[in-house]
Order: structure tokens, then sequence, then C-alpha cells
């Protein structure tokens, strides 16, 4: 297994100083000189002080009927538009808040957008409050295994029971809100609506809520977060939200409302250009990563790996986090400076750090299903749900940093709406071979299609086409299996969510 060494100075006793600090900025951001003037108009939080030192698996139907309950509320809301079908307003689901008597108003929200990291960034958000021994909401999407994961209180999906109680009890004003709309409210809608009322009613402390897509017209767009996160922004969905990442930005920067703070993670320039421009129109306080807040050091751990972040009111050191890649490393980032602004830290209501032995507490406790999960030894299979190049390329560095892999066979099978070339080139350097495939989705690239473009990708000895994802699984783990128990051969399975997902069940990944 390789290491990343810390960044720090081997004539230094004292890592992490504000000097090492400064000089990784100086390696990792690219700034552009004209953003001095945008946030010479927008407050930026920092605090001036020295450093100081629930199981997440769904629970399935406890009885028949309870099987049967779900089934019928699965088929009705899959009679729905999917979530690839949009119509952009926030009209629909507001006339549902309304007559909900606005459920998303109970309580206070950190609101998440981004193209790549939003569900990890969101459950190590969670976790982070649940340490902090606040009550939570968690919403994201979509899901992995089961529907009921999208809702989730207390870091647990809501059961079985209550998923199906939740639809009943919205079921009379979704019926009520679609008789007065030129179009019913939709799949994604309708389950936004379910997670807002169903915080309310347990009721929580504080949701945690990712967007479906984009920002400003996204469903969950109805609340006021009073912290927004925006995590790194690269090209997807570029049919719907623009093909820079400065017009995706646009979109995305649309849940940053009034006098909130909006947590930026690294981000191309011209996305930071039109987020700050956001920040500064709305009057919101901005904390950037790699300025306000970022990762010091990170080194490669069994399981995981160790931090000392950056946050907003001063160093955090030693913080082991069990999952792989620099990302998750920013990520956990972009997460503690989400809390720290959500407690104030940083502000003048409450200058101090967070308890650093409660961080780390909750930190070493994360879990991210699919996200580099490792579901089988001997061969070792890795499920990920990598589906754009961005992604893809995160994955394939981490894959080099924390596995000692010398041949790596993958399985592939994304959806039709992605771009799918980009994907398999970020994957083409650290796979031996590939198995293409597809899911279960009617969304699922044609297998035929995906094979002639991995065949221009990896070149046709290296490419088998397998139909079935259990067909392509087995054959991916025989590949490996050929190449002897030490020679350290591995699976990785990717390229879609719903892959990760089914997979996952295949394995019997509990």
């Amino acid at each position: 297994m390789s290491e990343r060494p810390r960044n720090e100075d081997p004539s230094s006793d004292t890592p992490g100083t504000p000097d090492e600090f400064d000089e990784i900025i100086a390696e990792e951001t690219d700034r552009d000189p004209d953003l001095a003037v945008i946030e010479a108009g927008s407050r930026t939080l920092r605090a001036q002080v020295s450093p100081t030192l629930g199981e997440e698996t769904p629970a399935g139907p406890r009885s028949p009927e309870e099987a049967e309950a779900l089934r019928e509320v699965e088929a009705e809301l899959a009679d729905r538009w999917g979530e690839t079908k949009l119509e952009p307003s926030v009209t629909r689901i507001s006339a549902l808040m309304d007559v909900l008597g606005e459920p998303q108003r109970a309580y206070p929200a950190i609101h998440i957008t981004g193209t790549n990291g939003k569900t990890s960034t969101a459950r190590m958000i969670e976790t982070l409050l649940r340490a902090f021994e606040l009550r939570t909401g968690r919403y994201t999407s979509p899901h992995v295994e089961s529907v009921t994961e999208r809702i989730s209180l207390d870091g647990s999906p809501i059961s079985v029971e209550r998923f199906v109680a939740t639809y009943r009890d919205v079921k009379p004003y979704v019926e009520m809100v679609d008789a007065s709309q030129d179009y019913r409210l939709s799949f994604f809608e309708v389950l936004t609506g379910m997670a807002y009322a169903a915080f309310a009613d347990a009721p929580v402390d504080v949701a945690v809520v990712e967007v479906g897509m984009g920002g400003r017209w996204d469903a969950t767009n109805v609340l006021d977060g009073t912290v927004a996160v925006v995590t790194p922004i690269a090209l997807d969905h570029t049919d719907r939200l623009g093909g820079t990442p400065g017009e995706i930005a646009l979109e995305k920067g649309g849940i940053i409302k009034e006098g909130a703070t909006a947590v930026l993670a690294q981000q191309p320039v011209d996305a930071a250009q039109t987020l700050l421009k956001r920040a500064v129109e709305v009057d919101a306080t901005v904390a950037r990563e790699g300025m306000e807040f970022g990762v010091v050091s990170r080194e490669v751990a069994v399981g995981g790996q160790m931090l000392t972040l950056r946050g907003l009111g001063g160093e955090y050191e030693q913080i082991f986090l069990p999952l792989h890649g620099a990302h998750q490393a920013h990520n956990a980032a972009v997460a503690l400076a989400a809390v720290e602004a959500f407690f104030g830290v940083g502000s003048a209501r409450a200058a101090r750090p967070l308890d650093v032995d409660t961080v780390r507490g909750a930190f070493a406790t994360v879990t991210s299903p699919g996200r580099l999960e490792v579901v089988r030894r001997s061969p070792t299979v890795v499920l990920d749900a990598a589906h754009n190049p961005a992604g893809a390329q995160a994955t394939a560095e981490a894959v080099r940093e924390a596995f000692a892999f010398t041949h790596l066979v993958g399985v592939v099978a994304p959806s039709g709406d992605k771009d799918v070339r980009g994907v398999l080139e970020a994957f083409e350097p650290i796979f031996a071979e590939v198995v293409v495939t597809r899911n279960s989705s009617h969304r699922a690239m044609d297998v035929d299609e995906l094979a002639a473009v991995a065949v221009e990708v990896f070149g046709s000895e290296r490419v088998q086409v397998e139909p079935r994802l259990d067909d392509a699984l087995e054959a991916a783990v025989t590949l490996a299996e050929e190449e002897g128990e030490y020679a350290g051969a591995g699976v990785l399975v990717t390229g879609s969510v719903i892959t990760v997902g089914e997979a996952r069940l295949l394995l019997g990944r509990k």
C-alpha cells in the first residue's frame, strides 16, 4: 500500500502551522485575480483563534403485509414522472408545502449541492451533528438498495412501516396539488414532501438535505438552509444545467439564501466566480476551501486515512477517516466547516473550535456505502458509484493510493445519458480488463453500444461482454482468480449508483 506523506516541513516540530497551510493553499488553489473584486464585497468566515486540541442498512419489511404495502407505494410513486423527466420549477413542491403547513420551516437545515461528493459529505455532516447530540433528518438520493434509504432519522433509514405511513399521510395533499397544477407532482417531489413531513413529525433538531439536481429549481429548494454547501462542480447533466462549470454553478448557487453561510469546496475558477457573485447578491457569509478551511495533511492508514483539518475555528489533528481517497479528505474538510458554521464557529457568537475528541469520534464512525466499499476478499471486490469523468478520475486515483492491486478487473454498467467514454478513459489506466454489462434500470446503456465504446478505449482483447450483471460479476471474479491468490488481483464495480446497489445485493452485502 502506498502512502501520501504529510504536508509538513521535516525540520519543523509543529506540523500544520499557518505558514505551512499557506503553502498548501498556494499549491492547490487555482485563483483568478479578478475574484478579489468579488470577494471584497462579501464577508468571509474565519476565526482568528489558536488551534485547540446508527446502523445504515435499511430494514426490510417485517411481514408479508408490510412488503405488499411497500410495493404498492413504490408502484404509485413509479407511476409519476421519474427523476430524469423535469419541468424546472418549484411551483408544485411549494404548493405541496403550503397545504402540508410548511413542514420544512419547522427545523434549521444544511442544504448541499454540487456535482460529486454530495452524499458522502451529507453523511459526514450528519454524523458530526449526531455526535453533538442533535437529532437529525437526512435526505439523499439516489438510493443504493432501498427507497427507504433516502429518508433517514438519527442516522438510520426510516422503517418500511414509517415510510408507508408517511406516504399515506401526505397522499391526500399530493392529490389535491395534482388536481390544481398543469403537471402532477413528480416521483422526486413527492419523496421530498414525504421527507420534510417526516422530519417535522419526528421532530428533528436539524435536517441535512441533498439536492436532486442543480439547485435553483430543485424540489428541495423550498428550504431556507442556514448553511448552504457546494461540493466540487464538474460537467454532468449538461443538457439541463449548462455546458460549463460556471453555467452549472449558476443553477447550483440558487440554494445560497439571504444571510446564510455558504461553505464552498474548491471549484473551477468560473464556478467559484459565479458562486461568490451569488453570495454577494444575497449577503451570504462565505467559507472557502483553501482559504478559510482545508486539508492540512493526510496520510494513508489501514482502513482509511489520517487527517489534519484546518477548520473555521482552528486545527483538528489526528482525525481518522475510514474512507479512501483524497476526495474524501476534502469532503471531510467541507463537512467539518459546514458543521462549524451551523454552530456559529468562526463568528462572534462562537469563536472557539468544536471539541476535537467529539470530532475524532464522529469521523471514525463515518460510512458511505457504495463509495470504494470493500464487499468481498479473495479476490477483493470493491464497489464505487462513480458515474461521470470527474468522479471516475477521483476513484481511480484513490484506488492507486489505497489498494495494492497488480491486476484490476473492472465491471462497468453506466446510464446511457452519461459521458461514458470519459468514464472509461478515466479508468483505462487502472483496469487490466473490463467486463461491460448493464443494470436493471431502463436508463442503462445498451450493452452493445457500451462494448463498442469500450473496445475503442481499451482494445478488443481487454473487453468482455456480459449482458447480465450477475454473469458480469462472476466473469470478473473468475478473471481475477486466474491471477492467483497472492497476485494482488481485484474487481472494481462501477458506473452507476444503481449498478452498485444491485451488485451489493447480489454479493450479499448487509
